[in-house]
């Protein structure tokens, strides 16, 4: 075998681990959304419950890059780059919609069911991934909106539609499933924000320590204006309650690592795909408060699967 063509399959098999990482990535998230879901359930305060998710995580990153001295390198640079203003403000803010993600899984997931809330990230997250990619926000660089990709994008929207003619959307408010498509959008940014942010520093973790900070500091500041308002019910004892943090620095790492590699759009296709599967067994398994329609959910997961697979086939860049 020629080097080249050593070197086209090194590529090939790096794309495949690196798209089963994204799926990966997604089943975290859907995990972490019904941990989250419960949490806030049990706290009768779903924005308490994402400070505790995301406090755990920074408490959990600050120690990793602490204990490591790549990390403690990568965060010294970090510091540089934001003295000498070569890391602009806005790379630092991904944390806020990792917030703002986390604060919705506590408020709505317990109620709509994991499934119904993958299915409102499926529609923002492909879409404002295929527009972050074609504009060149994606660290992985400039991509073309090619037929398979917008093909893709309507059948996730598809998905959507057909979750929302279930008595599931009856028995929700409507502003229930317009937050997930906002979360899914965020989510789209917050990868590109963190990738780019990973590329400046050379490190996952360091983009993942931002993250954090931006986020706690974020969603201190909300249940500070919140919790007098709502209150909160006492903490609940079952430890598994308190893993959504470790669950979010996994995926947040992991994400950082691949946005430059594969852009924006083959993460969130990837992260969908695992998200929708992870979500629909575990709508089987630990049924939410509205549980959805079992064969609506499937048509749902197939429909959005299909359209996942025919995006992935339209990844072009533009030279």
């Amino acid at each position: 075998m020629s080097a080249s063509s050593r070197s086209a399959a090194r590529d090939r098999w790096g794309g495949v681990v690196a798209l089963a990482a994204a799926i990966g990535v997604g089943v975290l998230t859907a995990l972490q959304s019904r941990i989250n879901g419960a949490l806030g359930a049990e706290l009768h305060n779903g924005i308490v419950a994402a400070v505790i998710s995301f406090g755990t995580g920074l408490v959990l990153t600050i120690a990793l890059s602490a204990a490591l001295p790549s990390a403690r390198a990568a965060v010294a640079r970090l510091g540089r780059g934001i003295r000498a203003r070569d890391i602009p403000w806005w790379l630092l803010i991904g944390g806020t919609a990792g917030a703002f993600t986390v604060a919705m899984q506590g408020l709505v997931v317990g109620v709509i069911g994991a499934a119904l809330f993958t299915v409102g990230l499926v529609a923002g997250q492909t879409l404002s991934g295929l527009v972050l990619d074609r504009v060149g926000y994606s660290p992985a660089g400039v991509s073309a909106v090619t037929m398979p990709r917008v093909l893709g994008v309507a059948l996730a929207l598809t998905a959507v539609v057909i979750s929302l003619t279930g008595g599931t959307v009856g028995d929700a408010p409507v502003w229930m499933l317009v937050l997930p498509v906002l979360v899914g959008a965020g989510l789209a940014w917050q990868q590109g924000t963190n990738g780019r942010l990973q590329v400046k520093t050379g490190s996952a973790l360091a983009a993942t320590l931002v993250n954090f900070i931006g986020g706690t500091f974020a969603l201190v500041a909300l249940a500070a204006v919140q919790v007098p308002q709502a209150g909160v019910a006492p903490l609940p004892a079952s430890p598994w309650l308190y893993t959504g943090g470790a669950l979010g620095v996994l995926y947040i790492f992991v994400s950082a690592a691949l946005a430059p590699r594969i852009g924006v759009l083959l993460l969130s296709l990837g992260s969908v795909l695992g998200m929708l599967i992870g979500a629909f067994v575990l709508d089987r398994v630990w049924p939410p408060a509205v549980p959805p329609s079992p064969l609506r959910s499937a048509i749902t997961v197939l429909v959005a699967c299909v359209g996942v697979a025919i995006a992935a086939f339209g990844r072009r860049r533009v030279r």
